[in-house]
């Protein structure tokens, strides 16, 4: 007995219908068929448009660098270059505020020093 062997299909398959089963639901069920009047119809563009209004432009944004003297630092803000209103900025105010006052102190305790060590 040998052990050379193949096997090979014989003639050509044949591809099987697949049957799906209707639900009981869907056996029994009228076709629907409304008149003209009644029927659903997708919206014609001008309708759409009348919905849903386009957004508006988006703003063209700027990018502007200021120095601040009196919190003695640089100031980043994003502008909008139609209405010239500062969008964001880095450091906020009320960090530029604070760093103002307390280099305004220090100024004032060094010119407090100056006199102290000359008298």
């Amino acid at each position: 007995m040998g052990t050379d062997f193949s096997i090979r299909p014989v003639g050509v398959p044949v591809a099987t219908p697949v049957v799906r089963p209707q639900p009981d639901a869907t056996g029994g069920a009228v076709p629907t068929e409304l008149p003209a009047p009644k029927a659903a119809a997708a919206p014609t563009d001008a309708a759409a448009s009348a919905n849903n209004p386009s957004p508006p432009p988006e703003p063209r944004l700027g990018q502007n660098v200021v120095v601040d003297r009196g919190a003695g630092t640089v100031v980043y803000q994003t502008i909008n270059q139609q209405t010239g209103q500062v969008i964001s900025q880095s450091p906020d105010d009320a960090v530029l505020q604070a760093r103002a006052y307390y280099r305004a102190l220090e100024e004032l305790q060094a010119d407090s020093n100056l006199y102290d060590q000359t008298a």
